[in-house]
């Protein structure tokens, strides 16, 4: 199983404050998203973060990862300083029970096959941006701060239009 989630913003407590987020330390943010991480993601399952997973240095990153269950693809968010020197990508495309998938840490306009119902998935916005077609903002504050199924992405996306009309203006 595939999940999506960004802007889990390990260890930074202004972040709390930034989103509005429902806790009182940065220690219980961090214990919050790591139980609610793993009471849907299984050991296999592939997980990708979309960004902005923590502010902390390298070390103090991987002491979250390995706290957490499932396969991890990071991708490059606007706060991952941990990731510099480390090869990551930038935006991830893969195609899913026949569905092509772009996910990137910020939202796109037009993004590849977007006009044949493909889905982008982003982060970076903490909730505050509409989607646009076949968009959704995996991030933890759009998400009662849970990762995201794909099969949850598919429900999500099975009324929403494409992009063809940006396409054909």
């Amino acid at each position: 199983m595939y999940f999506f989630i960004a802007d889990e913003h390990f260890g930074h407590f202004n972040i709390i404050r930034y989103c509005n987020r429902p806790f009182d330390s940065v220690e219980e943010m961090n214990e919050e998203l790591i139980k609610r991480y793993n009471s849907v993601v299984d050991k296999n399952d592939v997980v990708i973060h979309a960004g902005d997973f923590t502010l902390e240095k390298k070390e103090i990153s991987y002491k979250y990862q390995q706290r957490l269950h499932g396969i991890h693809v990071f991708l490059k968010g606007s706060h991952d300083y941990w990731l510099r020197g480390i090869r990551c990508h930038e935006i991830w495309e893969k195609t899913i029970d026949g569905i092509y998938v772009v996910v990137c840490h910020y939202a796109m306009r037009v993004w590849a096959k977007s006009h044949y119902n493909s889905y982008q998935l982003y982060g970076h916005s903490h909730g505050k941006l509409e989607s646009i077609g076949k968009q959704w903002d995996v991030g933890v504050d759009n998400n009662d701060f849970y990762p995201v199924s794909f099969d949850q992405i598919k429900e999500i996306m099975k009324n929403r239009p494409d992009n063809f009309n940006l396409v054909r203006k």
